[in-house]
């Protein structure tokens, strides 16, 4: 059963939604891609909460949450890092597994690399990295304007379609078309449910303004290979499902990940695109659950990638 909760922050209220047993301390959060929301993620983890308590979250500026979103101050995605990690120190002190899709998942990173601590393990789909010489540029005075990872996204976030006269003309004008045309069936509506709010006149608008989201494209002055390697000494499992065509992090991601953490299970996820989760839901989810089991200690994680691929083979004709 979905259920919806709160979190009091200082600027505001993160809203989010759980499955699961409520009595029992969260084991998973799952954090979205940008422009999205929880509830976009409800088919991957609504069948999770049959065995675990699991949630997801709307990120600042994003579905229902309240916080202040000025994008002047939006630099880096550590700001969303930030936000998170008041969130797990609310609602699961001791630690949970994190996940997340795109922007979602290099947050998860970020988090991982600032407070350990508060993660027993990590499952990325297709994480939004860029290479480690495009964030040096990022840090340099001005060095922004010689990268164009985000540009492009964020010229098509402020082009889009923002009013509609109802949720039903909504999902009618994107269903099948750009960033939704290999979304399967309720991926869109579960966005919209969340992602539109009724205008002052008859109809309805997208809850993330357009700027903020663009914004979110352009602020890189984060450092998720910094993360990544300060995950050298730690223990918990690490799973990254990249894409396999016109994915957002490195062609060389496994070398890369692999000279830091060798028992990281990474690999390719045939016939997706950076979509991965609304094509192979069951890939993620099952990915979710084997380091839930492991951070619980039902399985010894020895053998990440034999799980993953055998994940991934079973999928095959899966719809959730």
């Amino acid at each position: 059963m979905l259920r919806r909760f709160r979190v009091d922050l200082d600027s505001g209220e993160i809203a989010g939604i759980s499955f699961g047993e409520p009595t029992q301390p969260v084991q998973a959060l799952f954090l979205h891609a940008n422009g999205f929301n929880a509830m976009t993620y409800q088919s991957v983890l609504q069948p999770m909460g049959k065995m675990w308590h699991v949630a997801a979250i709307d990120l600042r500026g994003h579905g229902r949450t309240t916080l202040e979103t000025d994008t002047k101050k939006l630099k880096s995605w550590n700001l969303y890092r930030d936000d998170v990690i008041q969130v797990i120190e609310k609602i699961a002190p001791e630690g949970l597994v994190l996940s997340g899709h795109s922007m979602g998942a290099t947050i998860a990173l970020l988090v991982a690399g600032k407070r350990p601590d508060l993660v027993k393990g990590i499952v990325l789909a297709d994480a939004a990295i860029m290479s480690p010489q495009a964030y040096a540029l990022y840090h340099m005075p001005g060095g922004g304007v010689f990268v164009s990872a985000g540009a492009a996204q964020a010229k098509g976030s402020l082009k889009r379609q923002t009013e509609f006269e109802s949720l039903e003309s909504a999902e009618e004008r994107l269903k099948g078309k750009g960033a939704f045309a290999t979304w399967r069936a309720p991926f869109l509506l579960d966005y919209l449910s969340d992602g539109l709010t009724p205008t002052e006149g008859v109809g309805v608008k997208i809850l993330c303004h357009p700027e903020w989201e663009a914004a979110s494209y352009r602020a890189h002055k984060n450092r998720p290979w910094q993360a990544i390697r300060s995950l050298k000494k730690q223990k918990f499992p690490f799973i990254f499902l990249q894409a396999e065509k016109h994915s957002l992090s490195p062609v060389d991601l496994d070398e890369r990940i692999h000279a830091v953490r060798p028992d990281a299970a990474v690999t390719r996820v045939p016939g997706t695109t950076h979509f991965l989760p609304m094509e192979r839901p069951y890939v993620l989810r099952d990915a979710i659950n084997i380091v839930i089991e492991t951070a619980a200690g039902l399985n010894d994680g020895t053998d990440y990638m034999g799980a993953v691929k055998r994940t991934i083979n079973s999928s095959i004709g899966q719809i959730y």
